[in-house]
């Protein structure tokens, strides 16, 4: 006669047996589906990376085939006709704005629309923005253009150190030299300021009659 003990062990383990096939049949289909998600989610990556690259490559050849053309009217028009998606909108239309020279009120329209739309990153609409001041010039309202630059010159955003340089020489604009010094000396010793920005910056200083501060970093 077999052992009661062991008896019970092979029931039990018998019970085991059936509860897990029964759960793996009512919730296999779980571990089914996470298998082919990832496999399914790795192909996906791996055809938008693709098809990204593709684009990109595409709207690189369209736009140098472009810049390629003579006259600035034909440049142009073979620009504006480039398919964009996505974030070449926003570098088509800074490439649009790219020669003042040609079309100063062309490259405003083109800078303002990049800008103000809201969709865009803020390292584009921000450069725009600068850009706008810079091509505007005189142009612009001395009021519009410290508007536009202090909604730039805020920290944390990318383009802070030259939109206050730009404000530094509103001041002068505006006969203000001291003022202008002061917020010269602090870009002077930012760290965040380029070292060609912070050069520039002691320069005015030394034009304006200041004394610049010691650069960061020594």
């Amino acid at each position: 006669m077999s052992n009661p003990e062991s008896f019970i062990d092979e029931v039990t383990e018998e019970v085991r047996r059936d509860r897990l096939f029964r759960v793996f049949r009512k919730y296999g289909w779980i571990g089914i589906v996470l298998v082919l998600g990832v496999v399914g989610g790795a192909a996906w990556n791996e055809w938008s990376k693709s098809r990204n690259e593709a684009q990109a490559e595409a709207f690189g050849d369209a736009v140098t085939d472009a810049l390629d053309l003579g006259s600035s009217k034909e440049r142009r028009d073979a620009l504006a006709a480039v398919p964009t998606s996505g974030d070449q909108a926003a570098l088509l239309q800074l490439i649009l704005a790219s020669d003042p020279e040609e079309d100063k009120a062309s490259t405003l329209a083109a800078l303002e629309a990049v800008a103000a739309d809201a969709t865009l990153p803020v390292s584009y609409r921000d450069l725009a923005v600068l850009r706008r001041v810079l091509v505007g010039g005189a142009d612009i309202p001395l009021a519009d253009r410290r508007t536009a630059l202090d909604s730039i010159a805020v920290a944390g955003r990318p383009y802070r150190p030259l939109a206050e340089e730009q404000l530094a020489y509103l001041l002068i604009e505006e006969k203000k030299p001291q003022d202008a010094i002061a917020l010269l000396s602090g870009l002077v010793q930012d760290q965040e300021a380029s070292g060609a920005l912070r050069a520039r910056a002691g320069q005015v200083i030394t034009a304006l009659g200041g004394v610049p501060p010691e650069t960061a970093g020594g």
